[in-house]
């Protein structure tokens, strides 16, 4: 499942959204209240750090690999969206690039 930023505005602020990007890039800029999990230790081990009764929205870069990653967590009876154009459509969108702080 996929949802835009515009859609995804609209559920703020009480949303559980997951940076699936590297560590370093989400110590560069990450959304406010956005938790990292990298997505090789979300595959791999799902439970430690997901409900099945929550819904998550995945961020990535460009969108790519949260709507992969998306798809195998929801295949495994979990509820995950990924945000269309990841990152960088939010930093088109919102014209915000702050380092180093949450946005």
């Amino acid at each position: 499942m996929e949802i835009t930023w515009h859609e995804l505005k609209k559920k703020l602020p009480n949303i559980k959204i997951i940076d699936i990007r590297e560590n370093y890039l989400y110590s560069i800029l990450r959304i406010k209240d956005s938790i990292n999990i990298p997505y090789q230790f979300l595959i791999l081990n799902p439970n430690d750090y997901l409900k099945k009764d929550i819904d998550y929205y995945l961020v990535c870069e460009h969108g790519h690999k949260s709507k992969l990653v998306s798809e195998i967590l929801n295949k495994d009876g979990f509820i995950t969206y990924s945000i269309i154009g990841g990152i960088k459509e939010y930093q088109k969108i919102e014209k915000k690039i702050i380092k180093n702080i949450t946005l």
